[in-house]
């Protein structure tokens, strides 16, 4: 396959950005046939890595080998692994095929990758040292970034046919450089694609778990491919990784295009809100050239940072009453070349030193947790709420990221500033259809606007509900929420029972 031609790939995502994704891969890259299903999304598309690469809301990125509905389960154990085996390594032509495709598209993307000159002079010097110290770093920005993909890949287990060790992939660091070392990315010869070094990296679920390991299972395939195709085992620094997920609702087979998952930021110097999560939520603010976005709880830039990547032609501010957290956003906006384009401010978010109406998007991960007090102080989230109303333009939009406790608690202010929640059905709004998340074939991830957030578009000043969507951050719930300010802002303060707007 060329860069030119389709190819067929998928993606995996964190639970909730499956939607976002899918979306992307359509606006960025062209993509057809997409797929979601939970954790995963399937397209088509003609790209070369270069390209492939530039996926924000992407965890790791496969060329796909083989997709096919759930196996059928056996009783009988051997039966079962033979059943296995068939679907993996049948048809060895087509192998050679694979592999001939993934070798063209790496030794493409030595060419064209915009890489920085660190990078590609390691590449150029391929010198033991250089690639002992390449793995030192890489080894520390996988440490800091697999935790949340061992979560949503729970149960994946890399094995090798001679090493049963049962280690998990989130503790194997993959530290060699993105792409295989040892690979040319030339056409190769016969013996050279025999020469291949390689792991099986297996999760297995539903029927088939309760039957078979997934080290049963990834021992069986990689000695399949030793006798098919002379290739031998290397745990640690393969060639090659083949993932192998088997549930009760496909059966999938794919090769890893990068070392490192797209989630990965070379620009971020410490890592604070998931890059993904920060990316799927600036996307939802609808940033066009020339807006104004305020980030009035910024932390350490995340959402900032992403969203000044991906939208460069508008003016970004951040503000945030801890000196520690502008320190480290400091450092990741000067680390990802942004000085230029974002300005901070040391300010609390509950008296914000800016004019009113004065931004087209407000954008922010509330913080949740025990040394946070927006959970239980009900005071201290109006105001977080009021003020971001006070400094949103009419017809700008607020996105926020909300802990399931912190959702819980806007639904009760709005049920409170509404009263009787029969009072607000009487007016006939109790009805409204449900807001879409983005969605690819009929398939919709977001939540249906409930009772209580159809009562802040009449309650709550001027800000009305425009979606909700469950994301998973590592095991906690959360909920990204975007609003739409449709007239100017009221104010709120809580007296007595409820809100009272002055």
């Amino acid at each position: 396959m060329s860069p030119a031609e389709p190819g067929r790939f998928f993606c995996t995502a964190g639970r909730g950005l499956e939607p976002f994704l899918a979306r992307e891969v359509q606006a960025r890259l062209g993509a057809t046939e997409v797929d979601c299903v939970a954790g995963k999304v399937f397209f088509r598309a003609a790209a070369g890595p270069g390209e492939l690469r530039k996926l924000r809301s992407g965890e790791r990125l496969f060329l796909l080998l083989k997709k096919h509905g759930p196996l059928p389960v056996a009783r009988n154990r051997g039966k079962m692994l033979h059943e296995i085996k068939s679907f993996v390594t049948e048809e060895p032509e087509y192998w050679l095929d694979i592999i001939s495709v993934w070798r063209k598209l790496h030794g493409h993307e030595r060419k064209t990758d915009d890489v920085s000159e660190e990078k590609s002079s390691a590449l150029k010097r391929n010198s033991e040292e250089t690639n002992t110290a390449s793995k030192r770093q890489k080894t520390e920005q996988v440490r800091a970034i697999m935790s949340e993909e061992c979560q949503a890949e729970a149960g994946e287990t890399c094995v090798a046919p001679e090493r049963m060790s049962g280690q998990e992939c989130c503790i194997e660091s993959k530290t060699s450089s993105e792409f295989p070392s040892k690979g040319s990315g030339e056409n190769p010869t016969a013996n050279e694609e025999l020469s291949f070094s390689f792991r099986v990296s297996c999760r297995c679920s539903g029927a088939i778990a309760k039957i078979l390991t997934s080290q049963e299972i990834g021992k069986a395939i990689g000695i399949a491919l030793v006798k098919q195709c002379g290739w031998h085992a290397d745990l640690r620094d393969p060639d090659l990784e083949i993932f192998v997920h088997l549930n009760d609702i496909h059966s999938v087979v794919g090769i890893p295009l990068f070392r490192l998952p797209l989630a990965n930021r070379e620009y971020i110097q410490t890592a604070g809100l998931r890059s993904t999560v920060a990316w799927a939520m600036a996307s939802l603010a609808e940033i066009s050239a020339g807006a104004f976005v305020l980030d009035p709880m910024c932390g350490l830039g995340m959402i900032l940072l992403e969203a000044a990547k991906e939208w460069p032609e508008a003016y970004y501010w951040g503000a945030d009453i801890s000196d520690s957290q502008l320190e480290g956003a400091d450092g990741n906006i000067r680390t990802a070349g942004l000085m230029d384009k974002i300005e901070l401010l040391k300010a609390s978010v509950k008296v914000l030193p800016l004019p009113s109406e004065s931004f087209d998007s407000v954008i922010s991960d509330i913080p949740f947790g025990k040394k946070f007090k927006t959970t239980n102080d009900a005071q201290l989230l109006t105001d977080i709420l009021q003020e971001m109303e006070r400094v949103l333009r009419v017809g700008g939009t607020l996105v926020l990221l909300l802990s399931q406790e912190l959702r819980r608690r806007v639904d009760d202010l709005t049920m409170r500033a509404g009263g009787d929640s029969a009072e607000a059905s009487a007016d006939g709004d109790s009805g409204a259809a449900p807001t879409q998340a983005p969605s690819v074939d009929g398939n919709s991830f977001s939540l249906a606007l409930s009772g209580e957030e159809a009562v802040l578009s009449r309650y709550f000043g001027s800000l009305v509900p425009e979606g909700v969507y469950a994301v998973r951050l590592g095991k906690t719930d959360a909920f990204i929420h975007k609003y739409r300010k449709v007239s100017a802002a009221g104010y709120w303060k809580l007296s007595g029972p409820g809100l009272k707007r002055t």
